[in-house]
């Protein structure tokens, strides 16, 4: 099974937590916001994963498993 994360732009408020915990992970633009789409995780990342997708207060990131 297969760790995706879906990032929602519109959900962002530029906290980048996510980022701070995750930088290999997590793609941010130059505003420090994140970047939308579906971010596929490398299973040995899964559990940093889920600590950054914990971390946003804005709830922009969810898990997904495929």
């Amino acid at each position: 099974m297969t760790m995706i994360v879906k990032a929602d732009r519109d959900k962002c408020a530029g906290h980048a937590r996510c980022w701070v915990l995750a930088p290999n992970l997590f793609e941010l633009d130059d505003e420090g916001y994140i970047l939308p789409g579906d971010i596929p995780i490398p299973p040995e990342q899964e559990q940093l994963a889920g600590r950054a997708v914990r971390a946003c207060p804005e709830r922009a990131l969810q898990i997904v498993k495929d």
